[in-house]
Order: structure tokens, then C-alpha cells, then sequence
């Protein structure tokens, strides 16, 4: 018996990134269209001259008439998928452009010294005496302090010296912050560093924010201090 040799076309991934899967989708459809109308013509001459006596299977042309459609929906499918993920990264884009100028707190311990100035943000759940270190981009404790804090989100602000009273040039610090309570239990701490939004790569999926010379992605912007200029 005569058989189609012509073979559905494999569905591209439908987690790849949108052009991909659009350009996948695109070059695929064309591809399966000929394959189809190639496997008609095969059923076509197949049934002319078919053997009387003989008949045909009609449940095998069935079943390969459902592949072909079932892998047609799943191309269209993965197409409109990429066309979804391309819109969803677009708005990603324009939110992220939309914090440029802005002064943010981001999740991390790494701050920019800058005109003798860095900034972190701290919060604890409880009273307690807090033990605050700063150390260079090398490991090095710079500079060490303590005191009471209160509950809730706190600003620390190092004029950058030393405890010697040294200016130390600028640059990437770190802070290490730990907390005991008013029965010498610690406290949970969490640090985050503060700065200006002073770039966004849109070229990146999702788009990440320049702070401080370094990149963060949106979910990882714990507050807006203050809006920016890219602020409607």
C-alpha cells in the first residue's frame, strides 16, 4: 500500500523568547502546509488506484490527518505565545525606564561611595542594639559603629571615613549589620542599599537598572525613595 512519506513539521518550544518562537512559527507553518498538501495528493492517488478488493485502512489516513492538524495548532500556538512574551517585554521595558532618576532601595549590601557619602536601609522587628561593619571591595573593615535601634525600616549613612577619621576614596562598600535584643537573643536583620537609577538595559530579559554601578532587575527594588525624572 502506498504511504505518505511527507512528516509533520516539530513545533518549535514554546519557552524559547519571543523572536525565536515567532521566527520559528513563521518558517514552520509554510513548511507544514506543503507537507499537508503533499500527503493529500499521496491519499488522492492512493484512493484512485486503489485495489477493489482491497480497500483502503481509512483509520491510518485518520490518524494522520489529526497529527497534521494537532501540530498546525501547536505552531500557531507557540506563535502567538511569542507575540505575548514580546508585548510582556516591552512593558517590562517602559516600567524600567520609567525609574531612571529615581532613588531606590534594593535588596543587597553593596553601596557607592560617592562624594564622601553611601547609604543603606535596615530593618529589624524588634528593639535591640545593632553592630554595624563596613568593609572595602578587597574584605576589609573599614569602619565599625553600634547602636539602638527601634523597630521597623532605618537609614545608615557613612560620611566615609575611617574610625580614624580618614576619608577613604570611593567605591564599592559592603555593610554586615547584626542585632540582639533586650535578652542577648539576635534579631533578624535585613539590609538593603540605597542610590540613584542612573541607567536601564532594555536589552536584557527583564530589563535591569543601573544603581550604583550595579544591575538590578525590578523585583528586586524594595522602595522608591524618591521619583526620578522619568516619572509621568
Amino acid at each position: 500500500m502506498l504511504t505518505s512519506n511527507a512528516s509533520p513539521v516539530a513545533a518549535p518550544n514554546a519557552a524559547s523568547a519571543s523572536s525565536p518562537a515567532q521566527a520559528a512559527g513563521q518558517a514552520a507553518g509554510p513548511a507544514l502546509a506543503g507537507n499537508f498538501n503533499q500527503f493529500l495528493q499521496l491519499l488522492t492517488t492512493q484512493l484512485q488506484h486503489q485495489d477493489p478488493t482491497s480497500p483502503l485502512d481509512p483509520n491510518q489516513f485518520t490518524q494522520e490527518l489529526v497529527q497534521f492538524a494537532s501540530v498546525e495548532q501547536q505552531i500557531n500556538t507557540n506563535t502567538s505565545l511569542g507575540t505575548l512574551i514580546s508585548l510582556q517585554q516591552t512593558q517590562q521595558a517602559a516600567s524600567a525606564l520609567q525609574f531612571i532618576g529615581a532613588k531606590v532601595a534594593v535588596s543587597g549590601a553593596t553601596a557607592q561611595l560617592s562624594n564622601g557619602q553611601a547609604s543603606w536601609s535596615y530593618s529589624v522587628s524588634q528593639p535591640a542594639t545593632a553592630s554595624i561593619s563596613v568593609a572595602n571591595s578587597a574584605g576589609q573593615t573599614v569602619f565599625t559603629t553600634s547602636q539602638a535601634v527601634l523597630p521597623g525600616a532605618q537609614t545608615f549613612t557613612w560620611n566615609g571615613r575611617d574610625n580614624q577619621g580618614n576619608l577613604l576614596p570611593d567605591g564599592a562598600y559592603k555593610i554586615a549589620i547584626s542585632a540582639v535584643g533586650a535578652n542577648n537573643q539576635n534579631v533578624p536583620v535585613s539590609t538593603q542599599t540605597q542610590g540613584v537609577v542612573s541607567g536601564v538595559d532594555i536589552s536584557k530579559s527583564p530589563p535591569t537598572l543601573t544603581v550604583g554601578g550595579q544591575s538590578f532587575t525590578l523585583n528586586q527594588i524594595v522602595q522608591v525613595l524618591s521619583a526620578g525624572g522619568g516619572k509621568n
